[in-house]
């Protein structure tokens, strides 16, 4: 027998799937639940049973329209949550993600050689740390749960009916697979004109706005670039495991809280 709350959220999600439209949602799993964001709001469902709310940062400026610089606002507001939230992370998680993700730039005071190793670990590193705990399972019903919402199948899914796909074209994997090679080549092209060090990050902020822009025009509805989201949908085969059911739920349960707000 459904509790209260489950009921609430079944008809909730009910009434979502026979809206007109949807926000489109993104999401990111966290070892002990899952963040569910649209562009104004994000929910944090916990394996606990706790919920976490908040609203997303607005992008009002006029940088938002520049290629290059709009995908790093874009890369810095997903991580709103997780930095910002209360209940998302904690001060001690926010601090490693932050040295992880300064860390790089360090890197190019070292020699070519150990630069490589440096680099293979910290990446390794943040991997391990990304995907610990439930996280793999957890990946996957945040995938199955926003794909649930984009087919209009989001009661069928809470109710274990249907099973949509646990892989993403959005995925934060696809980016990755896309920025490293990017970034490799960059860094083979630019001339070292500069401090190694300021042009390690100029190479750095440089590949991600570019990776960025390739990462939004391979989901352009035309289909003509899918074929570089071929290398991370397979990654996502690592990234990603068959959730169960009461994994799917909770990520259903933020994306109710999220659609709660929006419709």
């Amino acid at each position: 027998m459904l509790s209260e709350m489950d009921s609430r959220v079944a008809d909730l999600l009910a009434r979502a799937d026979a809206a007109a439209a949807l926000p489109k949602l993104g999401g990111m799993a966290r070892p002990n639940g899952v963040v569910i964001v649209s562009e104004r709001h994000w929910a944090f469902a916990t394996t606990s049973g706790e919920l976490h709310e908040g609203v997303m940062p607005v992008r009002r400026s006029r940088a938002a329209r520049i290629p290059l610089v709009r995908g790093l606002l874009q890369l810095a507001a997903s991580m709103a949550p997780l930095v910002r939230g209360r209940g998302v992370a904690r001060v001690r998680e926010r601090l490693f993600l932050l040295v992880a993700l300064c860390l790089p730039f360090a890197f190019v005071l070292l020699p070519g050689r150990l630069e490589l190793a440096a680099g293979v670990a910290t990446t390794a590193l943040i991997i391990l740390w990304l995907f610990r705990g439930r996280t793999l399972r957890l990946h996957g019903a945040e995938h199955r749960a926003i794909a649930a919402a984009e087919a209009g199948s989001l009661a069928a899914t809470w109710a274990g009916e249907a099973r949509p796909t646990r892989f993403s074209a959005r995925c934060g994997t696809n980016f990755a697979a896309l920025a490293i090679p990017i970034t490799a080549l960059v860094d083979q092209l630019v001339p070292r004109f500069l401090a190694p060090t300021l042009t390690g990050a100029l190479v750095a902020v440089f590949s991600i706005g570019v990776s960025m822009e390739l990462w939004k025009a391979v989901q352009h509805p035309s289909g003509l670039l899918r074929g570089f989201l071929l290398p991370g949908l397979a990654l996502q085969r690592l990234t990603t495991r068959e959730p169960g059911l009461a994994d799917t739920q909770l990520a259903l349960r933020a994306v109710a809280a999220v659609l709660r707000r929006e419709i």
